[in-house]
């Protein structure tokens, strides 16, 4: 059984993960895009995350505040070399799990679902369980 000081923590970390999501998800799809088509807007990012334009300009200027994007008015959106760190750190954790999910039976389409969300949670102890799984394999 849990004592009160560990469901603390484990509440605590849980919150501390939701503060960092939003910003793992935004940095992540800006690096994508950038691969794919060169330069990341505002528009680019609404329509993938199926929200407003005003939505993306305040999250864009969280990311900015803390040091991950750069940008201007009318300018494309541009990760910064921490913006970059934490978009290929969260890409990589994304693919671990996505990947153990599948090695233990989970459906290609869960699994994708699944791992979305995981993937913000998971403790580094536990991405190392799931990698040394995979690398049994």
């Amino acid at each position: 059984m849990a004592t009160k000081k560990q469901k603390i923590n484990r509440h605590s970390r849980v919150r501390s993960d939701h503060r960092t999501e939003l910003a793992e998800d935004y940095v992540e799809a800006i690096a994508d895009i950038v691969d794919a088509s060169g330069t990341c807007r505002a528009v680019d990012l609404a329509q993938q995350f199926q929200v407003s334009h005003v939505t993306v300009n305040r999250t864009i200027s969280r990311l900015e505040r803390d040091g991950y994007v750069t940008t201007a008015p009318y300018a494309p959106i541009e990760l910064t070399k921490a913006g970059r760190r934490l978009a290929e750190t969260s890409q990589q954790r994304h693919e671990v799990v996505f990947q153990f999910l599948l090695a233990i039976g989970v459906g290609e389409s869960a699994a994708a679902a699944d791992s979305e969300g995981i993937e913000h949670h998971v403790s580094p102890e536990t991405l190392a369980a799931m990698k040394a799984f995979l690398d049994e394999q």
